[in-house]
């Protein structure tokens, strides 16, 4: 529990550093070049596109027309550029959130390893294309489970339990894989996901739980036609901010357990004289686990 806590804290604090703030709001700031750029070559051929296809679809078109007359105006017109906006804007959001994540969790992890373990040796246990190979695996299973699951969503509780469970495991193979890809050996990252399972997928269900928040915003832009440009942009920064968050809780806590790893095992080596000790694998193992189950286990 004190490995818990003690990371916890440490990544609220790194959430305050200009370096975390500024990577928070590169989604924003990319938003609104892919914006920018997608307007200037392509939004009045889009306006146009859908203005003929609101007007060509039969079973609305009687419609527009007695809309036309009641308010004197050209209901198509005005309705194809919030329809083409309320249609982009997703797809811009989500691509800015895949370019961002997809450099932000390693600079995270990689500020975290230089201002709190400078001098924990990197022994590359993992490609990017292997951490790439992995986190589409999960994904995808993740996925799975959300379909198979759904059914189950219509009893009360279960709902609130089952999206965030199948999140949460989702968050923790693939944030604690990335966490360790760059300093923890493939024996050494297998055995700290052996030995830290339960803590690890608690973190992944809490920042689940937290990465729900910013649906609420966005949820309260789409009810608030008015509101959508502010809500909008403001939900984003706070779902980018609560990954920053989770890519640094599970920095701080699988460096600080890869640490404590390597510290137990050179003890256990220099008891052993230095010699290649048969038992010492199996003495290791023990050692990692004992510790995992006091940090858990400890007030």
């Amino acid at each position: 529990m004190r490995l818990l806590l003690d990371s916890f804290w440490r990544a609220v604090a790194y959430c305050m550093l200009p370096r975390v703030i500024v990577l928070s709001l590169l989604p924003l700031a990319l938003m609104v070049l892919l914006a920018a750029g997608l307007g200037y070559f392509y939004w009045d051929a889009a306006v146009v596109w859908t203005r003929e296809a609101l007007e060509a679809w039969p079973l609305l078109s009687s419609f527009w027309a007695w809309i036309g007359r009641l308010f004197s105006s050209d209901v198509t017109a005005a309705l194809a550029p919030l329809v083409v906006v309320f249609a982009v804007t997703p797809l811009i959001v989500v691509l800015s959130l895949l370019i961002v994540a997809g450099f932000m969790a390693p600079a995270l992890t990689k500020l975290v390893a230089e201002r709190r373990f400078p001098t924990l040796e990197q022994k590359k246990g993992a490609s990017f294309f292997g951490s790439v190979v992995r986190s589409l695996g999960a994904t995808v299973l993740a996925m799975v489970a959300l379909v198979v699951s759904m059914p189950l969503w219509l009893i009360p509780p279960l709902v609130l339990i089952l999206p965030p469970l199948i999140w949460g495991w989702l968050t923790y193979r693939v944030m604690s894989f990335d966490a360790l890809a760059e300093h923890a050996s493939p024996e050494e990252r297998a055995a700290l996901l052996r030995a830290h399972r339960l803590p690890l997928l608690c973190i992944g269900v809490l920042c689940g739980y937290l990465g729900a928040a910013p649906s609420i915003v966005w949820a309260s832009g789409l009810l608030f036609a008015a509101a959508f440009f502010v809500l909008v942009p403001i939900a984003i920064w706070i779902y980018t901010l609560v990954f920053a968050f989770s890519a640094l809780w599970f920095a701080h806590y699988c460096l600080d357990a890869l640490a404590q790893l390597r510290a137990q095992r050179a003890a256990l080596q220099a008891a052993a004289g230095g010699g290649d000790v048969p038992a010492l694998e199996a003495a290791e193992a023990a050692e990692a686990n004992k510790a995992a189950l006091s940090q858990w286990g400890s007030p």
